[in-house]
């Protein structure tokens, strides 16, 4: 496998610590972020000489600039998988959802997009190779009650993806999505059994999925052998969701 540098953000645990993991055992050179000075030194430390962490928050264009000045150091051009994975939820039904909790939500898992992307989008053209892969979500195609803003962004991730692969396609560029289902993290840890049960009905598959679950999709549709795959939301969700 050839090796190439990945820019994974929100890298420091759950989906995205096992994406960038995943990728660093591949051979790629994998640079993850994290909000924090602290998340980033935990990733330094799990990637070893495969990498490092650095800080970025995805919804300040200062911080972007920043994150792409410090790689222009290194040449930001190397840069050629892209995995969009930063993202929050502020979840309350819509009537007592506050201005603030629908605009962050909107602001770091959507509209981030633009401001992360398209600083690498000229050397991938230039290289006439390139992957972007942006983790969306299940409910952005099935809704969730009392998370309309999570929802609306996760969807807005979809026609993001179709739209950029129409663009890119041309230079050998491939974009698509993969759009979790249930998955074990530290959000559904602390779920009580009840809620859980009720999740496990609804999943054909009987189980929930795992970060590796996630990072084994992303690491098929970065690679060669998904040379012709594009424009596409790949669904991880033990059948809850047929996209």
């Amino acid at each position: 496998m050839t090796q190439r540098t990945a820019l994974v953000t929100g890298a420091s645990r759950g989906i995205g610590k096992a994406i960038a993991s995943k990728l660093a055992a591949e051979g790629h050179r994998v640079i993850g972020t994290a909000t924090t000075a602290n998340g980033a030194s935990e990733i330094s430390a799990y990637l070893g000489q495969a990498g490092r962490g650095l800080t970025l928050k995805v919804d300040d264009q200062a911080s972007v600039n920043e994150l792409v000045e410090n790689l222009n150091a290194e040449d930001a051009d190397a840069v050629s998988i892209l995995v969009n994975n930063a993202g929050i939820t502020r979840d309350n039904l819509l009537l007592r959802m506050s201005d603030q909790d629908w605009e962050s939500v909107l602001q770091t898992n959507l509209v981030s997009l633009h401001r992360i992307t398209k600083p690498f989008l000229r050397g991938m053209m230039r290289e006439r190779w390139g992957r972007i892969v942006t983790i969306g979500s299940v409910v952005g195609s099935m809704g969730n009650a009392g998370q309309a803003n999570y929802a609306t962004s996760k969807a807005g991730i979809e026609g993001f993806t179709r739209s950029l692969s129409l663009e890119l396609g041309s230079r050998g560029i491939t974009v698509n999505c993969v759009a979790p289902g249930f998955i074990e993290t530290d959000m559904t840890a602390d779920l009580n059994e009840s809620v859980k049960e009720q999740m496990l009905n609804r999943i054909p598959l009987g189980r929930m999925g795992t970060p590796d679950d996630v990072a084994e999709t992303v690491s098929f549709l970065v690679s060669t052998s998904a040379s012709y795959i594009s424009g596409q939301t790949l669904g991880v969700n033990g059948g809850l969701f047929p996209h």
